[in-house]
Formats: structure tokens, C-alpha cells, sequence
């Protein structure tokens, strides 16, 4: 494979996966908004709960997947000319971009509504709903954007050089909660306007796993960071944001 090659297959990648993160925030932030109404799976009763459940099912399970030696070793093969390991943060998200939007697009609507804001309480429940999307940009961007986005993994190849993942963070956001990004998914979820029985399900099952999946992170972290990260745990609250960072801390 000639340098030539890489360049253009990596710039090449890198756009499809853009425009397919943007594809998928769009139809999250939409499908959230309208408590999942909006899904297109045409299934009913029990056919319908058994294949929303999979739906559910399938975004944390392969998500943490990819992040096992097995996933890693997966994503270092998914591109030709030993691109694979270099691409795999870009990887990573195009995945990931596809499996939110499989959930949101295939979903199919129980059609049950617990209650729809009209009048003064839409203008009251709205701003929570954008701002636990500020609240989850901010925590991406704190996170790194280039590993969140993927553009780590493209631009590497561009450049010629081995992606930097550098240390774990411990600003912005990550000085008063250890996981901002899984604390903003789940306010996604749950601040929706519209609040249906389908919302309700996801909202529940998903937190489940921003509660639990950062376990399997911080286990990867202390093997990597050790007594560094221990004292970063000892200092930052694990889920729920301290209010007032310690003076002299991260």
C-alpha cells in the first residue's frame, strides 16, 4: 500500500464516519425528544418487546466489546494494509455511530404517552433537555474530542504518526466526576420532554450501564495509570459531580 493510499483511504474513512456520527446525534436527539415515537420498526405486542430488547441489548454489549483485547484485535483487522490498529479509534466510532442508530431507527413504538408538556411547561422542561446536551458536549470535549469523534485515529495516518491517547483526564468536567460522559448520556435520557413507556425502558436500561460500564474502564485505568488513578478516585467522586472542585487537586 502506497503512502499516497493511506492518506486518501484515511481521509476517505474519516468522512464516512463524520457523517455518520452526525447522522446518528441527529436521530438520537430527535428519537429522544419524541420518546422514541419516531422509530420505524413495524413490529407488535411480544415481537415487538423482544426486538426492542435486542435493540437495547446490542449498544453496551458491543461497546464494551470492542474495548477487550478481542474487540481491539477485531478493529486492528478492519482495514487493509495494517491501517487497522492505527484506525481503530476512528473505528470505534463509526461502530458505535451505526449501533445508535440501528436502536433509534428500528425501534418499534409502544405508542403509550405518559405525558406531552403544553404551553409554560414546555418552556420549562425544553431547557433541561438542551442542557443535558451542552452538559454531554462539554464532557466529550473534556474527554478529548479526537478520540470521541474518532479524527484521532484518521489523522494519525494523515500525519504519519502512532495516535497519542495520552493520560486519562482530569479537567474540565473530570475534576468533579470521573465519568461526565456516561453522567451526560444518561441525563439525555431521562430529561426528554416527552415521556413515553419506550423512553422510560431505555432510559432505565442504559443508566444501568453508565453506572456499571465505567467499572470495567476504571479496572482498565488502574492497570495502566495505578497509584496515580487511585489517588485520582480517592479525590473525585465516581458518578455524581462534586460541586466544588478540592483546591490543589486535578
Amino acid at each position: 500500500m502506497t503512502r499516497r493510499f493511506q492518506v486518501v483511504y484515511a481521509i476517505s474513512y474519516g468522512i464516512l464516519t463524520h457523517v455518520v456520527f452526525a447522522i446518528s446525534v441527529a436521530i438520537m436527539v430527535r428519537a429522544l425528544y419524541h420518546g422514541l415515537n419516531t422509530g420505524l420498526g413495524p413490529l407488535h405486542g411480544w415481537a415487538a418487546c423482544i426486538a426492542n430488547a435486542l435493540l437495547v441489548i446490542q449498544f453496551p454489549l458491543l461497546h464494551s466489546l470492542m474495548l477487550t483485547p478481542w474487540g481491539r484485535a477485531v478493529m486492528a483487522k478492519a482495514a487493509p494494509g495494517g491501517l487497522g490498529k492505527d484506525l481503530a479509534p476512528t473505528t470505534y466510532v463509526l461502530i458505535a455511530s451505526l449501533q445508535l442508530m440501528l436502536a433509534f431507527v428500528l425501534w418499534s413504538p409502544s405508542g403509550i404517552v405518559f405525558f406531552e408538556p403544553h404551553g409554560m411547561m414546555f418552556w420549562v422542561l425544553m431547557p433541561l433537555y438542551l442542557t443535558s446536551w451542552i452538559f454531554l458536549v462539554r464532557a466529550l470535549t473534556d474527554a478529548g474530542l479526537g478520540l470521541q469523534m474518532g479524527y484521532m485515529g484518521w489523522l494519525s495516518v494523515v500525519r504519519g504518526k502512532r495516535p497519542d491517547y495520552g493520560s486519562f483526564p482530569t479537567h474540565g468536567l473530570f475534576r468533579v466526576c470521573r465519568h461526565p460522559v456516561y453522567l451526560g448520556f444518561a441525563l439525555v435520557l431521562w430529561t426528554s420532554p416527552i415521556v413515553t413507556l419506550d423512553g422510560m425502558l431505555l432510559a432505565s436500561a442504559w443508566t444501568v450501564y453508565c453506572l456499571v460500564g465505567p467499572l470495567f474502564k476504571q479496572k482498565r485505568y488502574a492497570g495502566w495509570y495505578g497509584e496515580r488513578f487511585a489517588q485520582y478516585c480517592a479525590s473525585v467522586p465516581y458518578m455524581l459531580p462534586r460541586l466544588r472542585a478540592r483546591r490543589g487537586g486535578h
